[in-house]
């Protein structure tokens, strides 16, 4: 990424208000401990992966739905800020908004509880009124935070579309077996790798193992996310171990997010997947040395320059 070219990204997925605890470490069950700080931050995995990739000067359209409360507001209203397309952001008259409470450890490790909200009820005839954007798309970028049934039905409109499709398979949870074929690339991390696979990866070796398997299913390219340790990359023809860079994290939540943001741009801009993947890479270890969810994007320079 040398220099900046517009490409244009369809983000379909959740919005949340997050709700951030910072403590020394987790409760047991039972258990209450006295938290640090609290931080009110616009959250959702769509939400930030649209974050993260409109900062890197993509033309960002997001697809999503938020409740007709104060959280959708100002959810739209940073959308606008970030100069995200929000046309396609509906707004549920019925459910609030989707809230994550999350708990960050002084590991930087995270927890999160998501009331869904008004994302379960993002819908098919949803994705229908969006299909101008969908058109419009170089690449559609989608999760699992919205109902599964709505996401199958989205992948097989751009698919139809002759759209690039990638897929976070994020929460964990089982995909249907037919969707697979219509996916460019998935990127699970090792917990949704293994929720996929059964395979428990704890090397590259059996990160390879089931990236494999996840392409007998049909995917045309896997990335496993691995953390601090970067990423595993597999396509039909080759493979890499793509290291992140070593940074002090102070919180990782949303690193994945913005590693998919970045990752869906960087392929827009024409890098090759393993070339992408590191970009995606270096952006989620910035992203980790800042607290927050969409607040710890880096933008073009900060990329750049690190």
């Amino acid at each position: 990424m040398t220099e900046q070219m517009l490409s244009s990204i369809l983000v379909i997925g959740s919005a949340n208000m997050d709700m951030v605890v910072q403590t020394e470490r987790f409760p047991s069950a039972g258990e209450t401990i006295l938290g640090r700080n609290l931080l009110v931050n616009s959250g959702g995995k769509g939400a930030n992966q649209a974050v993260a990739a409109a900062r890197l000067g993509a033309d960002v359209t997001f697809v999503c739905k938020v409740g007709d409360d104060g959280n959708g507001k100002n959810a739209i209203k940073h959308f606008k800020k970030e100069q995200i397309n929000t046309d396609y952001v509906f707004i549920d008259k019925f459910r609030p908004t989707g809230t994550a409470f999350i708990t960050v450890n002084k590991e930087a490790e995270n927890q999160i509880i998501v009331v869904a909200g008004a994302n379960d009820f993002l819908a098919k005839q949803d994705i229908d009124i969006a299909e101008q954007a969908i058109e419009k798309a170089d690449i559609v970028l989608i999760q699992l935070e919205i109902p599964v049934e709505t996401v199958e039905y989205a992948i097989q409109k751009a698919t139809e579309k002759g759209k690039k499709v990638i897929l976070n398979p994020a929460p964990a949870q089982q995909i249907p077996e037919n969707l697979y074929r219509n996916l460019f690339l998935i990127t699970p991390n090792l917990t949704e790798a293994e929720n996929l696979t059964g395979i428990k990866i704890t090397d590259l070796t059996t990160a390879k193992y089931a990236a494999i398997e996840l392409l007998c299913r049909g995917v045309q390219n896997v990335i496993i996310t691995l953390g601090a340790n970067g990423a595993y990359v597999q396509t039909t023809q080759q493979q890499a171990h793509i290291p992140a860079p070593k940074v002090n994290a102070l919180d990782t939540t949303a690193a994945g997010d913005v590693f998919n943001g970045a990752l869906a741009v960087a392929l827009t801009e024409g890098l090759d997947i393993f070339k992408a993947t590191a970009v995606a890479c270096k952006a989620a270890a910035i992203s980790t040395t800042k607290r927050g969810s969409q607040s710890s994007a880096p933008n073009r320079k900060e990329l750049m320059r690190s």
